[in-house]
């Protein structure tokens, strides 16, 4: 009996369960591709990062995460590291046009606000100071 011996410049044929004959490049053209991963922008991660450093700075928060999925993008902040997130900053495309792609959500669940402008979302996380007049 004689042995088959493949070469490195032989292409591979797959065969699928029809029995049709498919080379390896033809198989890997056709695979589905994998969806991208929504991330934040350099220009939305300084506004929030602008937020973050001045609540960190008031001792308000101590730590944060980033997530980023298929679906959208999230960034969380912690009081302390062991705890469930304060409020999650998400990005999530598609609902750019409807309600607008960014979110506040507190722990809780309730969407704070939401809406086109990060920045404008973001407001609803700075506290009002009030001058006392005593």
């Amino acid at each position: 009996m004689q042995e088959a011996h493949l070469s490195d410049t032989e292409p591979i044929y797959l065969r699928s369960r029809n029995g049709a004959n498919h080379s390896a490049s033809n198989a890997l053209s056709t695979a589905p591709t994998v969806p991208s991963v929504i991330s934040f922008s350099m220009h939305e991660l300084r506004a929030i990062l602008a937020v973050y450093g001045r609540k960190v700075a008031a001792g308000d928060w101590r730590d944060y995460a980033i997530d980023f999925g298929r679906d959208k993008a999230v960034f969380s902040v912690f009081r302390r590291a062991s705890e469930v997130p304060l409020y999650t900053i998400e990005k999530n495309p598609k609902l750019a046009r409807r309600q607008g792609a960014y979110s506040v959500v507190a722990a809780t669940g309730l969407i704070l606000k939401r809406g086109h402008d990060l920045k404008r979302v973001l407001s609803v996380l700075e506290k009002n100071v009030r001058l006392v007049e005593a």
